[in-house]
């Protein structure tokens, strides 16, 4: 009786143990869980910052450091611009006159670097005198003529009626002509025939 009851009394006891030991294992796993559960998450997040700065470095060097969008080159014009601040493109018609560095000298040209001339036959203040078959090779210089913005002249620019009713550019009273197919920046028209000459002008008449 006695052997039965110390036996009952063991399984009793067995069985406590067994419970507490279900129940300390349930309790573990309980309290473990929210501490795992953010260690993953940071282990996870670990892992992704590593793939976001590197992200970020790609997109930086696309571009070009500066967000969405990448610095845009500044425009510029193929010709000088007005003088006077204004920095829009000059109007159509307008030739713009500037100061040329040329194999001989500082010369006057427009602003494409067509170098141009004076005639010695023509008069200060009056019309043009080349006209027929002159002016076929010695073409007026037209349109409304305007100083580069980094240009200073002693001297005015103008307009007279030229061969053909054409308006012609004037500096200093002289009509304008240019050299039928010349080149850019060539002067090989300076002293032809005795009587053509280029505008000569000098570095001080450039202001950078």
């Amino acid at each position: 009786m006695r052997k039965t009851g110390l036996a009952a009394a063991t399984g009793l006891g067995s069985l406590v143990l067994l419970l507490a030991a279900c129940g300390g294992s349930g309790s573990n796993t309980a309290a473990g869980s929210p501490t795992s559960v953010p260690a993953a998450s940071s282990a996870a997040s670990a892992a992704s910052a590593p793939a976001s700065s590197a992200t970020a470095v790609a997109t930086a060097t696309k571009t070009g450091g500066k967000g969405s969008t990448a610095s845009a080159k500044p425009h510029k014009s193929v010709a000088p611009l007005p003088s006077g601040g204004d920095q829009s493109i000059p109007p159509v018609g307008t030739t713009v006159m500037i100061v040329q560095k040329s194999a001989i000298g500082y010369v006057l040209a427009e602003a494409n670097h067509q170098v141009v001339y004076t005639y010695s036959k023509d008069t200060k203040g009056g019309l043009p005198t080349c006209k027929g078959t002159c002016a076929e090779t010695w073409i007026p210089a037209t349109g409304t003529p305007q100083a580069g913005p980094a240009d200073v002249f002693p001297a005015n620019f103008g307009l007279v009626k030229g061969a053909g009713g054409v308006q012609q550019i004037t500096y200093n009273g002289y009509p304008l002509y240019l050299l039928k197919g010349a080149k850019p920046l060539a002067t090989t028209g300076n002293g032809m025939g005795g009587v053509w000459h280029v505008v000569p002008l000098s570095a001080s008449n450039i202001h950078v």
